[in-house]
């Protein structure tokens, strides 16, 4: 098994992420760990889009976010993101969210994605698109 690689994306707190004390929304982190996880296909060479195109989509079937400390707006907040697990048919990334400046632990994570087809069938992840991350899990 190689080592396992781990995209990471970092950006600032907006304020509409945030309540009246500034505090990030715990549904942020959320949206958060799509970006990492799109960086992350991005960076794969198998993005999202060029996914679509061939027929093919990710759909979320579960997530799961463990919240440590609170973000606040005009922080800088970093998302790792990880393949956890590759099947036939599912993918699951890890994501660990850290404050970019001081690296303190903001939540840790996961979501599961089934790949289906254009009518919305499960579908067995195309070779093409298993190569590109099982290389790196």
């Amino acid at each position: 098994m190689g080592e396992q690689r781990i995209v990471e994306t970092t950006f600032p707190v907006r304020y509409a992420e945030t309540d009246q004390m500034q505090i990030a929304h715990h549904s942020s982190y959320v949206v958060w760990m799509e970006e990492g996880r799109s960086e992350f296909m991005r960076q794969s060479g198998a993005d999202y889009a060029r996914m679509e195109r061939s027929g093919y989509f990710f759909a979320v079937t579960g997530i799961q976010v463990r919240y440590l400390s609170p973000a606040h707006y005009g922080e800088r907040v970093t998302v790792r993101t990880w393949v956890k697990d590759l099947r036939s048919r599912q993918l699951t990334f890890g994501y660990e969210i850290v404050n970019a400046e001081n690296g303190t632990r903001l939540a840790t994570g996961q979501s599961e994605l089934v790949c289906t087809d254009r009518e919305g069938r499960v579908a067995r992840i195309p070779e093409m698109w298993r190569k590109l991350q099982a290389a790196d899990s």
